[in-house]
């Protein structure tokens, strides 16, 4: 069984260094791995970095979960029940994002963002686009007025509110005044995601 620390101290690595920068060398060493075992299990850099990011999606699917599950039975029935199960989606994503364990996986995440490879595919299939449709389809189902591309970009907008949480969290800590966001400043985040979710999924006349 390949070990949990190996790929944790991969993403982390790679997240900071970069797929060229990061050693697989180091990699192994401060895993506590033989390189022989990355090259028997993995192939290689290549094989290490893709299992990376398909450990970065199981990790973010298996947290997604239980709101996931919830948010597809909800986008057929009625629109209250879909604006109120895009929330929870919306929030525990925000709560994702708030975690510290989060950090390394956005690094490696955000590199992806940047200048895509095979790994962003694996991110994409895994965990991004699950999540993805299915908020499109409650966004739809409460806002029935929006067509199909203004859905898809009003889902992918309310889910930037939570990415900010850390992708900007040097600026988000500058902002509030803080060292570090706090269980008061994560709380309050929170709420005013929510809040301005539930404005922007307000039913509004043309």
């Amino acid at each position: 069984m390949i070990s949990l620390r190996l790929l944790d101290v991969a993403i982390d690595r790679f997240g900071r260094h970069g797929f060229e920068g990061a050693s697989t060398r180091d990699i192994a060493r401060a895993s506590g791995t033989a390189m022989s075992s990355i090259t028997y299990h993995f192939g290689g850099k290549e094989g290490l970095y893709l299992a990376a990011a398909e450990h970065i999606g199981k990790a973010i699917s298996e947290r997604q979960a239980a709101p996931l599950a919830a948010a597809r039975a909800a986008a057929e029935g009625p629109r209250r029940a879909a604006v109120e199960a895009l929330l929870a989606v919306i929030d525990g994503f925000a709560q994702m994002m708030l975690a510290d364990e989060s950090a390394p996986w956005a690094r490696f995440i955000m590199r992806e963002q940047q200048a895509p490879t095979q790994a962003f595919e694996r991110l994409w299939s895994g965990a991004m686009r699950p999540i993805a449709e299915t908020c499109v389809r409650l966004v739809a189902r409460a806002r029935p007025d929006l067509d199909e591309r203004e859905a898809r970009a009003t889902a992918l907008l309310l889910f930037g509110q939570a990415m900010i949480l850390r992708a900007g969290r040097a600026s988000a800590c500058r902002l509030l005044g803080l060292e570090a966001l706090d269980a008061e400043a994560a709380t309050l985040l929170r709420a005013r995601i929510r809040a301005n979710a539930l404005c922007i999924l307000s039913e509004t006349p043309r």
